[in-house]
């Protein structure tokens, strides 16, 4: 396994890494919308978030020599399922080979954030 750290993605605020690679697969972590720059939470929309989120999913695949076309899986995490439909419009938008997908709303997320993604692409 190989463990993956980018400064263009938020550094862990916890004990994991930003992604794990094994075999053709890496495994990141779930993403919240902190911007990397300030390491603040910036933004207040589901939209702003998911944006950002996607940003920081996108910058640590390139890490990797992957890509948001090479992912097999994300598991999403909405701290409010009533944002499911804003959520899925910049979604789509970026994730444009529809992988599989887990959606789930949480009680709370990180920094109360309000949306959290993970990823499994391949290499």
């Amino acid at each position: 396994m190989k463990k993956i750290d980018t400064k263009k993605a938020p550094c862990a605020i916890g004990p994991y890494s930003q992604a794990i690679i094994t075999e053709n697969f890496v495994f990141t972590s779930g993403q919240i919308a902190i911007n990397p720059e300030t390491n603040q939470i910036e933004t207040t929309t589901i939209k702003e978030q998911t944006e950002q989120v996607i940003k920081n999913i996108a910058a640590i695949l390139a890490k990797t020599g992957s890509s948001l076309k090479k992912t097999v899986k994300t598991t999403c995490f909405l701290a409010d399922m009533n944002d499911f439909s804003q959520f899925n419009e910049i979604y789509e938008r970026y994730f444009t080979e529809k992988p599989a997908r887990s959606c789930i709303a949480v009680k709370q997320l990180p920094k109360n954030s309000l949306v959290e993604i993970e990823v499994i692409a391949e290499i």
